[in-house]
């Protein structure tokens, strides 16, 4: 069986490429660094997680979200937030979109492998 695809979406290519770098010796890391290029892929493909930034410069990951559970073919695909923010308002915004998880930015590798291993359940 091939890897499991994360779809990494963040405008930050430092840190798209961390995750990238933490992540692609045991999953298919799919960068983007915008939210309407997820949106693109998502027509496309069908990702097993979504990895998703909560700040990005023209489409925020709020609004990303909202439309990729518009989406009938993303339908229950986990999706974990990163942010660095620690701002409730976000959190329960997001959580009502029904997200995973989320994880503060910056991350430790292990933090983000072991929540990845619980949205898949591995």
């Amino acid at each position: 069986m091939g890897k499991l695809r994360i779809l990494a979406v963040d405008d930050n290519s430092i840190s798209l490429a961390a995750i990238e770098q933490e992540l692609k010796k045991e999953y298919e890391v799919i960068p983007v660094n915008s939210g309407a290029r997820a949106l693109q892929y998502l027509r496309r493909e069908r990702p097993d997680l979504i990895l998703l930034d909560i700040q990005m410069a023209q489409k925020d990951g709020i609004e990303t979200l909202r439309e990729i559970r518009q989406m009938e073919r993303c339908w229950g695909i986990p999706v974990i937030m990163l942010t660095s923010k620690q701002d409730k308002a976000t959190v329960v915004e997001t959580s009502k979109l029904g997200i995973y998880d989320y994880i503060l930015k910056p991350f430790k590798g292990e933090d983000l492998h072991n929540r990845i291993d619980r949205a898949l359940k591995k």
